[in-house]
């Protein structure tokens, strides 16, 4: 597994071993920063990483210009291994890590600044997490009306089209996986 362009291209990243965490493949990371096209809109933006395992859809963002990046994994095992990736880089000033669970950390993360990007890519058997977040994240003052929550899934289960006032605008099939793009619209008058 390795960062695939940027400031960082073609350095390894560590992963545990077993199933219990699936890395975002390269290939779908690199669809992923094409559909967010220009390095304009990453230069310096922040991110909150949910279910970050290896860390390498965060640390991609960081090699392609990003600013700051909040990584958010509750196996402490796997969360060492983010911070390692993390320190391999020198890019300790640019990351926190929370050893927690999703929607407890992104209460405990409502008194920063807001975000231009959430992703969250929960264990496959854990489908019930990605409406737990969009419930969080449909009111939540982390993000602008400009912010983008991605959420990567099998092609077999669908997180629905969204909470509230975060809703669905785009979906992108790639092999088994797919990512679906939302934002938050305007209430209904």
């Amino acid at each position: 597994m390795r960062i695939i362009a940027g400031k960082f291209r073609s350095r390894p990243l560590k992963a545990p071993q077993g199933l219990d965490v699936r890395p975002s493949s390269d290939r779908l990371r690199e669809t992923l920063f094409n559909v967010l096209g220009s390095a304009q809109q990453l230069e310096g933006s922040r991110w909150i990483d949910l279910f970050a395992g290896t860390g390498a859809v965060g640390l991609e963002a960081l090699s392609r210009g990003a600013g700051y990046i909040y990584f958010v994994e509750k196996a402490p095992k796997v969360a060492r291994i983010i911070e390692a990736n993390v320190k391999s880089l020198g890019a300790e000033e640019q990351a926190e890590i929370l050893t927690s669970d999703a929607v407890t950390a992104l209460r405990q993360l409502e008194g920063i600044d807001p975000v231009e990007f959430v992703f969250l890519d929960p264990p496959y058997r854990e489908e019930g997490s990605y409406q737990a977040v969009q419930r969080v994240l449909a009111d939540s003052p982390l993000l602008r009306p400009e912010s983008i929550v991605i959420a990567e899934h099998t092609k077999h289960f669908d997180p629905g089209d969204g909470v509230g006032e975060l809703r669905r605008y785009r979906s992108l099939k790639q092999g088994d996986a797919v990512l679906s793009f939302y934002r938050r619209t305007a209430p209904a008058t």
